[in-house]
């Protein structure tokens, strides 16, 4: 905690919400696995909703063919990550903020690796619904996700990590 002068000149009391460590950085990363990107956007910040995978240290993305997503990446891959995790009532909360760079899985074998787990741990923690984010349509099951023919797969590489919880 710190004071500084209001207003009025009255010290206020401003409270810091405590850090994370990485282990719970991590476990909140491993828990969860739908977040936010901003991405700098063409003419504003542009933020998105996107499921993830965790594989060998690393967060995978599908980009969609629509959207301006891949046209703002193709201009500038650091983006920021932002994870969540939250009571309704917000009487507790964790976040954690990543800030690194997307780069596209080229290999194929990687790639096939990330869509397997990102099909299976969206066909047992989301609605099929949710694969219409992914350019699926009414109808179609999680192993769609798998057997569609061409797909971008993108990597995050992390360079800073920082996460803030309820006291």
């Amino acid at each position: 905690m710190y004071s500084r002068e209001g207003m009025r000149g009255f010290a206020l009391e401003v409270f810091r919400l405590p850090e994370m460590k990485t282990d719970e950085i991590e476990k909140l990363i491993q828990e969860q696995i739908v977040c936010r990107i901003a991405f700098r956007g063409i003419d504003y910040p542009a933020i998105s909703l996107f499921q993830y995978t965790h594989l060998n240290g690393s967060l995978f993305f599908h980009f969609s063919e629509y959207g301006k997503k891949l046209e703002s990446l193709e201009k500038d891959s650091f983006v920021c990550v932002e994870i969540e995790d939250f009571t309704k009532d917000l009487g507790m909360f964790r976040f954690v903020l990543l800030k690194g760079r997307l780069q596209e899985v080229v290999d194929p074998n990687k790639k096939a690796k990330v869509i397997r787990k990102m099909a299976l741990e969206g066909g047992r923690r989301l609605s099929t619904k949710f694969l219409a984010a992914h350019g699926f349509g009414k109808g179609s099951d999680w192993s769609s996700f798998i057997n569609k023919k061409s797909m971008t797969i993108v990597e995050f590489l992390t360079l800073e990590a920082m996460g803030l919880s309820s006291p």
